[in-house]
This record gives structure tokens, sequence and C-alpha cells, in this order.
């Protein structure tokens, strides 16, 4: 999988995606996360991506030439499954969405900064917006390598043990059970029996029991469907 990030702060996302889950998976060539600046695409002097909004208001407006230069050189190059626009009013990102987009082969996602994007971005370019919350941020770079990390993470021969993702929160509508590690009793605190017990089965309908008790308690409104 390839995924390019148009942003005005690449610098942002040099760390995320130096470390961890996904540096390896960059090292065996399972995923190619490349951030491009966009100030590399003005014509404007002083590297401008920006402008004031017509009708007045508060806040700068990332303006749509940039923009259209950068994507279109990309799409010279390559064909994307998507072009996703990072932006608070975008459809809510869960993991039935990562799983989705992970399935891809190239995606490329526009970080939005300041007030947003020229409108005519999202009509003519954008296939998806995704939002990671009810909240705003400063820009769409740290909500851009939370999607990266939640997709790049399901990608197969990511992680080391090829079953882990399938057991994560949200894979199956449930949140996960708790987990244990050893000593198997630490100052009295017990790991379950059911753990220890050796049979799949017994520990399967524990894990379960216990995942279905977490959600019940914590996200019930994942149970409604």
């Amino acid at each position: 999988m390839r995924i390019d990030i148009i942003t005005v702060l690449p610098e942002l996302l040099e760390s995320p995606f130096a470390h961890s889950i996904m540096k390896r998976a960059q090292q065996k060539g399972l995923l190619e996360v490349y951030s491009h600046d966009l100030r590399q695409f003005t014509t404007y002097a002083h590297a401008q991506v920006d402008d004031y909004q017509y009708g007045g208001g508060a806040g700068m407006v990332m303006m749509p030439e940039p923009l259209i230069r950068a994507i279109e050189h990309f799409q010279v190059e390559r064909t994307y499954d998507e072009i996703i626009y990072m932006t608070p009013d975008g459809e809510r990102f869960e993991q039935k969405v990562a799983n989705r987009l992970s399935m891809k082969g190239n995606l490329m996602i526009i970080c939005g900064h300041y007030k947003g994007i020229d409108e005519r971005i999202r009509e003519h370019f954008v296939t998806m917006e995704i939002s990671i919350g009810d909240y705003v941020l400063s820009g769409g770079e740290l909500a851009a390598a939370v999607v990266v990390d939640a997709i790049g993470r399901l990608l197969p021969g990511v992680l080391n043990d090829e079953t882990s993702a399938l057991f994560d929160s949200f894979q199956d509508d449930m949140l996960a059970p708790p987990v244990y590690t050893r000593p198997a009793d630490f100052r009295g605190w017990k790991v379950p029996q059911e753990l220890l017990s050796g049979d799949p089965k017994i520990v399967d309908a524990w894990r379960f029991e216990k995942a279905l008790e977490r959600t019940q308690q914590r996200r019930p409104d994942l149970l409604e469907d």
C-alpha cells in the first residue's frame, strides 16, 4: 500500500511513521508513506497557499490552485482508490472504516489547515472525508497519522502475530476483554483461573463473556445494532 499525504507541515508527520510498527511495515516493503509539502506546488510569492475567505470572517482558507496542482501531479503517476480529506465534519473514523481502507492500494490524504480548504476541492477531487472525533485540531496532520497507523497495522505481514489485529477492540463491535501476563499471582492479585486452564474453549468463552460485560458497562451503544 502507498499513502501520499499533502500537508503544509510535513515535519509534523516525521516521527509517527519513523518508529515501532509503522517503521517495520515500511522496512518490510508493505507500506509506503510519503508526506509532501503543499508549498512546493504554489506559484504565489512567499510560498503562499492560503487567502482570506469570501464573505468575510475569521480564519484563512487554503486556496484551490496549489492543492489541485499537487493532486494532479500525483494522479499522473498513479490512480488513487480514495482521495481523503481530514475534516471535523467528515465520516466518523471507526474500525470498520480502517478495515475497508486497508484493502486499498493507493490512498491520498489531504490535511486541512487554517479554516479549511476551498469547497471546490471537496466537490471535484475529494472522494472521502474523515473525522477522528467531534473536536477541532490545529490541522489535519495528527488526524492523518491516526488514520495511517490504524490502516497500516492491518496490512498482512505487518504484525508479528497475524491474528492479533482480529482481536482488537471494535473488530467484532465489542471492546477487547481484559488481558494478563506473568506472574500469575502478584501481591495476591491473581490471574483468572480460566486463562490458566489450558483449554482453548474455556479461554474463548471467558474472553467473550468479559468482552461483552466490558462493552455493556462502557460502550453499550456498540451493542444497539
